[in-house]
This record gives C-alpha cells, sequence and structure tokens, in this order.
C-alpha cells in the first residue's frame, strides 16, 4: 500500500512548516519525490534495512542523549547546540526536553529508511527490519517471517504528522487545518467500494468535527491549568531549611529518628581537611511557647549577588584569600512561586567565594542576607566550589545596645538560665568573654548527655517550659536543647549569640565525605568582641555522632548505592558532567561501522528499474498462493470474481454451478488453506504447503475434464 504522488512531499512540507525548517522540510521532500523520475534502483537486501535502521535507532538515542545532557530546548537545527537557561527548560526537565526534540526530528531522522525503501529495487521492506523480535524471531529459524514485506512509506507519512505537531499550543488552527487535508488526501485513496462519497465523506465530516471540539477544549483546558496559582505548588515542595524560621523538636516525648538518605557530597581540594559544619541558615529570635527560631528581619534584606565577569564566581567576602576550598554537591529541593528549583547552599564557615557554578546554566538567581543564608535558584543539582578560611564571614555584626536582639532572653526563661549561672559560679559581670564560654562549654561537658529519646520529666516544677526542664532535670536531649540553651546563656552573660543549623561533616567515602539527613545539626555562634567576628560555639557532646550512627543497619550500604546511582543520573539530569562528549566520540565510530557495512559489505548494486515483464519478487505473503490459479480456471469458464468481491463471497457463488457440485469441499477446504497462507500470522509448514499446492493441483486436473 502506497502513498498516493506527492502525499510525502506536501507532508514534509506541512512539517517544516510547523517546525519552522520549511526549506529543510521542502528539500527532503523533493529528494523523495524525485523517485518517481529517476529510474536507476539500489538492490538492497534484506540485512541491509535491518542496519539501515539499527542506524536510525543508533542516531534517535544518541540525540536524545545529546540534548539531555546539554541545556537545550532542541527547537532548531542550530538551536540544538546552544546553549542557555530559558523558561521552558525551567519549566520541564531535562528528559522531557530530549524526548521532545528527538519526536521534532524523526523525518531527518527516519529519511534514510524512507530512502532506501523508495530507492530500492523492491518497493518495500522485510519486517523483521522495523522489529528487533521478529529479527530474532527469523535468526531462530522461523519460517513464516520469510518474504514477509511491509510498505514504510504510510509509517513515514505519520512520522511527519506526528513531529508536525510537536510545538507549543498557540490556539491557533493552522496545525489542526492541514493535519485534516493530509489525512483526508492519504484516505481518498483507500476508501472501500461497499460504501459511496456521501456516505464516506458524512462520516469523515463527523470525525474531523470531534477532533475540533477536542482541539478547543484543549486549548481551555491549558488556560486553566497556566492560570493555577504556583503558590499552592510551592507549598507543596519546599527546600529542607526555612531561612525565616527553625522549628524544633524540642519538647516532643519520644525518639527523634532522622533518615540516613545521603543529601551532600564533599570532595576536599587537600584530601582530608573537609570543613566541620556546613551552615545553611542561622537565627536570631526564639518563642518559648513555639519552640522556634526566627531569623527576625534578616529575611526581608535578601538581595541579589551579582555573579563575576567570569559568569561562575560568586565573591561573599571581596577582601578575604585562602587557598582552601571544597566541591559540594547539593540538591535544591524547595520551589519558588515561578516553579523553580530553589534552596539554601550549605556552605562552610568563613565562605568568602564560590566557583564553578555558572550564571544562567546552574543558577539564575543568587540571594544572601544578613546572617549569611545563600538562598540559589536554579537546576535540581548544583556542583560547585566553595573558598572558605577562619576569619571575617559575610555575617552581619551584632546590633547595638543591651537590648539588641542578639542579646535578646524570653523573660519565662531567665530563672532557669540565671539558676545555671549561678551553678557555674558566674557570679561577676566583669569577667573576661573567654572565661565564660570556658565555663559554659565546660558545665555541658560534665553534667549533660546527649540523647535522641525524650521522656516525661517528673522532676520538673508545673508548668516548667521543656528547655527549663532540660536546664535543670532531664539534662539530656539532642543538638537543639544543647545549641538553644548556650545561645540564650551566652546572651544572659552578655555576649552576643545566634542559632546555628546545617550539618555535621564526618563520614568519609572514598576521596571525599558524604552527609546524610541523620547528620543534621544545630549549634551556637557566638560573638567574639576582641576579632570582631562570629565563631562556632558547639556545646552538643561529641558522643552524639556515634549514638546517631547506631541507627544505621545492614540496608544502607544498598540505599547508599541506590543513592549514587541517582546522583550519577541527576548529573545527566542537570547537566553537572562532560559525558555528552564521551557520548559523541562513542556514537561516532559506531555510525560510521554501520554505514561501511550497509554501503559496501554487502556491496549493493545499482540497478535499473526491470521491465514490466520481468517477474518480481512479492510484496506480500501469499501473493504467489496456487489458489489464484483457481480462480483464473474458474474465470474461464465464466465464473470471474468481481470488483470488492470477496473470495468466499465468490467462490459460493461459483459453487452453485451443478457441474461443480463434486469439487464443493475440496474447494472449499483450498479456500481455508489458502486464508491461513495469506493472513495467518504462523503461516503454513512446509509440508502443508506442499499438500497444499497438490490438493490444488488435483483439482485443476478435474475441472480440465469437466
Amino acid at each position: 500500500m502506497k502513498t498516493p504522488p506527492f502525499l510525502l512531499f506536501a507532508a514534509l512540507l506541512f512539517w517544516g512548516w510547523q517546525s519552522d525548517l520549511l526549506w529543510y522540510g521542502a528539500a527532503v521532500g523533493v529528494l523523495l519525490e524525485m523517485s518517481r523520475f529517476i529510474k536507476p534502483r539500489w538492490e538492497l537486501e534484506d540485512v541491509d534495512f535491518n542496519r539501515i535502521f539499527s542506524l536510525c535507532i543508533l542516531v534517535v538515542v544518541g540525540v536524545a542523549a545529546y540534548i539531555f545532557t546539554t541545556s537545550d530546548e532542541g527547537g532548531g537545527l542550530t538551536g540544538m547546540f546552544h546553549s542557555g537557561f530559558n523558561g521552558l527548560r525551567r519549566a520541564q526537565n531535562s528528559s522531557t526536553v530530549a524526548l521532545t526534540s528527538v519526536f521534532r526530528w524523526l523525518p531527518l531522522i527516519f529519511l534514510p529508511f524512507a530512502a532506501a525503501q523508495i530507492y530500492n529495487l523492491r518497493p518495500s521492506v522485510p519486517v523483521t527490519a522495523v522489529s528487533m523480535v521478529l529479527r530474532i524471531r527469523r535468526r531462530r529459524g522461523e519460517q513464516s517471517l520469510a518474504g514477509r514485506y511491509v510498505d514504510f512509506s504510510y509509517a513515514y507519512f505519520m512520522f511527519c504528522l506526528f513531529s508536525a505537531g510537536i510545538h507549543q499550543n498557540h490556539a491557533t488552527y493552522g496545525y489542526f487545518c492541514g493535519l485534516v487535508v493530509l489525512i483526508l488526501w492519504a484516505l481518498r485513496t483507500q476508501r472501500s467500494r461497499r460504501f459511496g462519497w456521501p456516505i464516506w465523506t458524512v462520516g469523515l465530516l463527523a470525525v474531523v468535527l470531534v477532533g475540533f471540539l477536542g482541539q478547543v477544549g484543549i486549548n481551555r483546558l491549558e488556560r486553566v491549568v497556566q492560570n493555577l496559582d504556583a503558590e499552592l505548588i510551592a507549598r507543596w515542595m519546599r527546600s529542607r531549611t526555612d531561612p525565616s524560621q527553625s522549628f524544633t523538636s524540642i519538647g516532643q516525648i519520644g525518639e527523634l529518628k532522622l533518615s540516613p538518605r545521603i543529601v551532600i557530597r564533599l570532595e576536599p581540594e587537600q584530601p582530608g581537611r573537609a570543613p566541620e559544619y556546613l551552615r545553611e541558615a542561622s537565627y536570631r529570635h526564639y518563642d518559648s511557647k513555639n519552640r522556634t527560631w526566627y531569623a527576625g528581619n534578616a529575611t526581608n534584606d535578601f538581595s541579589l549577588l551579582q555573579c563575576e565577569p567570569d559568569q561562575a564566581s560568586w565573591i561573599f567576602l571581596p577582601r578575604k584569600d585562602t587557598n582552601t576550598a571544597v566541591k559540594i554537591a547539593c540538591y535544591l529541593e524547595g520551589r519558588n512561586r515561578e516553579g523553580d528549583h530553589e534552596g539554601l547552599l550549605p556552605l562552610p564557615t568563613g565562605t568568602f567565594r564560590l566557583e564553578h557554578l555558572p550564571y544562567g546554566v546552574s543558577v539564575i538567581a543568587l540571594q544572601t542576607n544578613r546572617t549569611c543564608a545563600a538562598l540559589a535558584t536554579g537546576v535540581g543539582l548544583l556542583i560547585f566550589d566553595a573558598r572558605y578560611g577562619p576569619g571575617a564571614t559575610a555575617d552581619s555584626p551584632p546590633t547595638d545596645g543591651t537590648n539588641g536582639i542578639d542579646l535578646s532572653v524570653p523573660t519565662n526563661e531567665m530563672p532557669a538560665l540565671r539558676q545555671v549561672i549561678a551553678e557555674m559560679g558566674l557570679t561577676n559581670a566583669d569577667e573576661a568573654d573567654d572565661q565564660k564560654r570556658l565555663a559554659v562549654q565546660t558545665f555541658f561537658a560534665r553534667n549533660f548527655t546527649y540523647s535522641i529519646w525524650q521522656g516525661l520529666e517528673k522532676r520538673a516544677a508545673p508548668g516548667a517550659s521543656p528547655l527549663t526542664k532540660f536546664l535543670l532535670s532531664s539534662r539530656s536531649g539532642h543538638c537543639e536543647y544543647f545549641a538553644t540553651a548556650t545561645v540564650l546563656l551566652l546572651r544572659e552573660l552578655g555576649i552576643p549569640a545566634r542559632y546555628g543549623v546545617g550539618y555535621a561533616v564526618h563520614e568519609v567515602s572514598g576521596a571525599g565525605y558524604v552527609v546524610r539527613e541523620r547528620d543534621a545539626h544545630a549549634w551556637c555562634l557566638a560573638w567574639n568582641r576582641q576579632s570582631r567576628q562570629w565563631e562556632n560555639f558547639d556545646t552538643t557532646p561529641a558522643s552524639w555522632e556515634a549514638i546517631e550512627g547506631r541507627n544505621a543497619s545492614f540496608l544502607d550500604t544498598l540505599s547508599d548505592a541506590r543513592s549514587w546511582l541517582v546522583f550519577q543520573f541527576e548529573k545527566l539530569r542537570w547537566r553537572e558532567t562532560n559525558l555528552r562528549q564521551y557520548i559523541l566520540w562513542t556514537l561516532l565510530p559506531v555510525g560510521v561501522v554501520l554505514l561501511y557495512f550497509i554501503l559496501f559489505k554487502r556491496r549493493g548494486r545499482l540497478r535499473a528499474t526491470p521491465r514490466r515483464n520481468e517477474k518480481t519478487l512479492p510484496t506480500w505473503p501469499g501473493l504467489d498462493s496456487v489458489f489464484y490459479r483457481l480462480e483464473a480456471a474458474l474465470g474461464a469458464r465464466g465464473l470471474p470474481r468481481q470488483p470488492a468481491e470477496t473470495l468466499s463471497d465468490w467462490l459460493e457463488r461459483a459453487l452453485a454451478e451443478p457441474a461443480l457440485a463434486s469439487l464443493r469441499a475440496p474447494l472449499r477446504e483450498l479456500l481455508y488453506t489458502h486464508y491461513r497462507y495469506r493472513f495467518d500470522p504462523q503461516g503454513l509448514h512446509e509440508a502443508e504447503r506442499q499438500a497444499f499446492i497438490q490438493n490444488a493441483e488435483t483439482v485443476l486436473d478435474a475441472l480440465a475434464k469437466h
């Protein structure tokens, strides 16, 4: 079943028009339609078609892999090889971009296969070429697949229509109208003769009307979806750490459990010199009633950080320079109102510069506030280098005055804090800050233990806050208890302090380190008046890492392997790897080898088109059936088959002749066997085929004698 003349040319023009590639579509259409005027043909064998189709599939994989590992939309011939961060890529993930790009280019990708059929001596392709399953079955010796061929032109026609629809919906009807015209053109030649033109036309118009209503409905549905408030989606996908507030688990009864999932990977520039802490945010105001830390007005101070001229570096402190650096890989698991990935970066203390973080490719915005929180907006996985070192940080200095937010203490916590200060023996308010900090550190180390389990504390006074119970009676808790108590104690002693959250780095993995969710940590930031810098001040017992590690199980190994595979996939997805270069260099020699086998190994020869009296191979299984000789013999007796009359109807009409009464049973049996030979996927075995021919010869001899 071949396509009507110039239908493929029109389909390719339509594809080029819809894809903004009109000249490419016209050129390909001319190439295919020129076969009607060019007589020489290639003599390709079945194995050649198998290799050409494999080459096309290889191109599909290669194009998809290349686009998947780059930052392109795939929207044009040259646009496929340009980078950029745009609205479409922010709204769709890389896999969607790769698939849509490949679908858009199907007419060009499968052009060699279509041209091979059109310019071949036999204008059809083996069914085994387009199905790997059938190809394997044929290699195993299944004879029913031998000699079965199909016409690929209609499949190529559908590729053109499908690819023409891979574009943004602009609520216009050009695509729909063109699609209707081309389909009507294709179906016109296939109209069944059992139905007249009026019925056929009415049926098609009904289908077109249903399709038009579906097009209008899809346009309206798309507008409804686009008008949904993106803030609802942002609420469902928040970052792990909120820069404005931090809810603590202080006062909760039971065991605090955290996941062993790996969330951050580090690779120090100098092996073994990893930062001790990765801070995401810090907070200044504690609400004792809700057990929540707030950043105060710091979240209102977020401002865009300008990228350096190299478009890959971001400077936090311009007058600081050290040689210590660490490569950090982290995920942005939140979403903003526009649907972009967003999250706080886990940075070492004293970070002053980020490198290898391309603007417009990895991030589209980087903001910082007065508490040194870095809020990034970009792709789902970020890999960058952080340069850090001791000394100044990007945190703002403490607020002036004794009533500043960095010295504020909830009034209901003051009695417990003063009782603890008295227990530490700090009676002189003029003592040095170093002595006060040493006393606080010693007090927690001698009298407190780390525990992720919290039960009912019966020794505490009625109505006491959870923090008061921790300080005066239980003296056991997790890092949030220690960090909160330390911040408030230092403030009560006149030392500005803040509450920091992030992760502790301690687990070695290969040449680097991994950080799990259970490594989430809270600690105190204390102000050093002499150096005028914020310093980490952690009073949580060091045993907390070992206690958290007890929750590990043998299943963590499987989880880590899965996490590594996901990490490698995410690197490909978010283009944080150079694998695309290796993919291109790998696909190139494979394609050259396949092309060599197609063109030279089988030595396909160019021949002229055979004359009409030459015997050609059948283009469909069963056309060499011996039953057609019986049909011709009965037609010679004055019983020809009418146009559009089925073989079964014709045979029953012919068998109504009394002279053929003795041949009714054999002829019906031969017709049944003929249908099996023509249409049964299993076909006839060799013995059945020989019996079919022998029985037909017997009936032919009987007809000759009548």
